[in-house]
């Protein structure tokens, strides 16, 4: 069953931890990091979708849902630190009692605002490149910032569960895999399902927003709206994490795990 990569979920939680604890400075810059391949993906989804909103192709969101996959690889390969899936790992661990929640609490904030960090960074250096300073490249851009700003709040917090349901479940299966070129295209595939879908993630939608607050935007696009939409969509990712990951695989596995620490205590004691 799944009870070799909820291993790996329980170890992956207690090195994070550590990396706390050795330096918080550590910790936050790689919360930074995982923003920054981010907005990365968020950068090529868009431009890539803008080739095709200009010709109002209903192949806009379909390519650029597949080109986003990028950032997933990154954060999986390079060393980020993302908020969305910590929910899951922090969640399961301590129900596990290898952590304190108290600690979760720390590691969340701790997260999440390097997560805000990096993506004020990414859009600042994207603001000095130019890329987006022609309204015919920024147009799919500010149309989906337009629709994620105004879309009603319950509406937000529903799309933000099933979205990091999706994500850390996108991290959790290529877990299962041992080929990495599996791996690799699992984490795509769930991606684009996340992406095409319509759901919000809220460290992407933090990248999005703030590259769309520094060039010349509409006025539908504003600050308010950051809060209007970051707010119900970061509760529902905490939850989709939390419950729908952490507290569910927890429960559905637990007599497993039981039965195999029981094993292993036998086995050390024969040993």
């Amino acid at each position: 069953m799944e009870h070799v990569a909820l291993s790996q979920i329980e170890s992956l939680a207690l090195k994070k931890l550590k990396i706390y604890r050795q330096s918080r400075v550590r910790y936050l810059l790689r919360s930074i990091l995982a923003s920054l391949f981010i907005g990365f993906g968020v950068i090529v989804a868009f431009k890539t979708g803008n080739l095709f909103y200009l010709e109002g192709s209903p192949l806009t969101y379909p390519m650029a849902a597949i080109t986003f996959g990028a950032a997933i690889i990154l954060i999986a390969y390079g060393g980020g630190d993302l908020f969305t899936g910590n929910t899951f790992y922090y969640t399961y661990a301590s129900l596990r009692k290898k952590m304190e929640w108290q600690a979760v609490i720390k590691l969340l904030s701790m997260s999440y605002l390097g997560n805000f960090l990096g993506a004020v960074v990414f859009a600042v250096l994207i603001y000095f490149t130019g890329l987006f300073n022609d309204h015919s490249v920024n147009s799919f851009l500010f149309s989906v910032t337009d629709q994620k700003m105004n879309t009603p709040w319950l509406e937000l917090f529903f799309r933000g569960i099933l979205c990091n349901w999706l994500v850390c479940l996108a991290f959790f299966i290529p877990m299962t895999l041992k080929d990495e070129g599996a791996k690799i295209l699992t984490m795509v595939l769930f991606v684009f399902c996340f992406f095409i879908s319509g759901y919000e993630h809220s460290i992407a939608n933090m990248c999005t927003f703030a590259i769309s607050l520094v060039l010349n935007h509409p006025d539908t696009i504003s600050f308010n709206g950051v809060v209007h939409n970051l707010v119900p969509v970061t509760i529902g990712n905490i939850i989709g994490g939390s419950l729908f990951m952490g507290m569910f695989y927890f429960y559905v596995n637990k007599p497993n795990l039981e039965e195999i620490e029981i094993d292993n205590e036998q086995k050390q004691r024969i040993s």
